[in-house]
Formats: structure tokens, C-alpha cells, sequence
């Protein structure tokens, strides 16, 4: 039986502090999570921020008519989980001159549950 080898794996995985599996993380607890950005982001329409519709696979500086940071736009970020996960790690850190005055998510955990839940309501 192969669920002892991928069991230790993810305990192993676990124990020298590496990200959870996408099956672990909760986009429920992300949809939360996701309240926080919406005083600058919508999920359908550009507010503060740009629309996250579409968000991956998009180009940084991608959304047509946003008018979005020469440090944005020059970035050549393309959206996926680990540009994602950077980013909001800590986005002036990524993208020096961004206008996204967010200090940015410090736990993981977090990270990873609202970037599941983009996938969901995004489309990723």
C-alpha cells in the first residue's frame, strides 16, 4: 500500500516547516481571509486595486485601463501560487515601487488559504 510513503512524506514535509499540499489548504477560511482585501479589491470589478478575475496566468500591470505602478507593469511577474504567495508575503519586498500599500501576510498558513480561495472564485 503506498499511503505509508506519501503519509511520511507529508510528515516529513511538515516537520522541516515547507508549505501544506494544496489539499490542505482551506479556501472557506480564505474567503474570510479575503474580507480583508476587499477594501481595495473585488473579485468582479477594479476598485482601489485591480479585479482578480482572470488573476492567474495574468501578467502583472494586465488589467486594461488600470492604472497600475511603472513598477507593477515592469515587474514581469506572471500570476501563479508561488508569485502569489510571494507577493503577498510581503509586496514591496517583491515589486519595489508598487502603489499596493499593504504590508503583506507574515503566516503561511494564511498565505495559502486565501490564495486557495482565489483559485476558486477566480477561475484559477
Amino acid at each position: 500500500m503506498r499511503v505509508l510513503p506519501i503519509l511520511c512524506a507529508a510528515l516529513s514535509a511538515a516537520a522541516l516547516g515547507a508549505p501544506a499540499s494544496a489539499a490542505e489548504d482551506d479556501p472557506v477560511r480564505g474567503e474570510k481571509l479575503y474580507e480583508r482585501c476587499g477594501g481595495c479589491h473585488s473579485i468582479e470589478r477594479d476598485r482601489v486595486g485591480p479585479r482578480h478575475q482572470g488573476l492567474f496566468g495574468r501578467r502583472a500591470g494586465g488589467v486594461p485601463g488600470f492604472a497600475y505602478s511603472e513598477a507593477m507593469k515592469q515587474s514581469g511577474i506572471v500570476w501563479d501560487t508561488a508569485t502569489l504567495d510571494r507577493f503577498l508575503a510581503g509586496p514591496r519586498a517583491l515589486v519595489p515601487g508598487t502603489r499596493m500599500g499593504f504590508a503583506g501576510i507574515a503566516d503561511a498558513k494564511e498565505r495559502a488559504d486565501l490564495i486557495a480561495y482565489l483559485k476558486r472564485a477566480t477561475g484559477g
